[in-house]
């Protein structure tokens, strides 16, 4: 047996690594999540580590990039969805109604299979082109244009599927309209 240490050792650097990583978030739950995910994104990027190389400054350096991205992300999601919010707000002047209905058709979308959803998202919601939709989706262009046919099929289905109110009139039967 060989008892020679390897020089991508990480376990000796796991206790510098947590002591980062929690002055970095400052709670303990979150830097073990943040070390883990630096550990993942530095055994996937282990070619780039230069035999020789200073170890622990490298897993560093890691941790600290994995924040900063994680940092950004949570900005980038928080900004999204206040200016969801702001949009809605000016778009909604909807009363109860109109409530019950959005969360019908987020019921719907909600509903569809994942990978329908998924590529609806990516599309209609994100924005994406097909090309890039599909690249993240890691299929074809022509499979994602049948997943998008599809969910807006069933979201079509379901517009038309649905009574002027979606409320039963007290009283009533499910025919009456009015």
């Amino acid at each position: 047996m060989d008892d020679r240490k390897s020089p991508f050792d990480v376990i000796g650097q796991l206790g510098a690594l947590r002591r980062y990583a929690r002055s970095l978030v400052r709670n303990p739950d979150d830097a073990e999540d943040l070390v883990q995910d630096a550990l993942m994104r530095a055994y996937e990027r282990r070619p780039t580590f230069h035999q020789g190389a200073n170890l622990r400054a490298w897993l560093m350096s890691v941790l600290h990039n994995t924040h900063i991205d994680s940092l950004r992300r949570k900005r980038s999601q928080t900004r999204r969805v206040e200016e969801a919010a702001l949009l809605s707000q000016g778009l909604h002047h909807g009363g109860a109604e109109d409530v019950v209905r959005l969360g019908q058709l987020r019921e719907a979308f909600f509903s569809l299979p994942e990978e329908q959803r998924a590529a609806l998202h990516l599309v209609a919601i994100d924005e994406m082109s097909y090309q890039d939709a599909a690249r993240v989706l890691d299929i074809p262009v022509g499979t994602l244009m049948s997943r998008l046919s599809r969910a807006r099929a069933r979201l079509r289905a379901f517009e038309e599927d649905r009574t002027p109110t979606h409320l039963k009139i007290v009283g009533g039967t499910d025919n009456d309209h009015g």
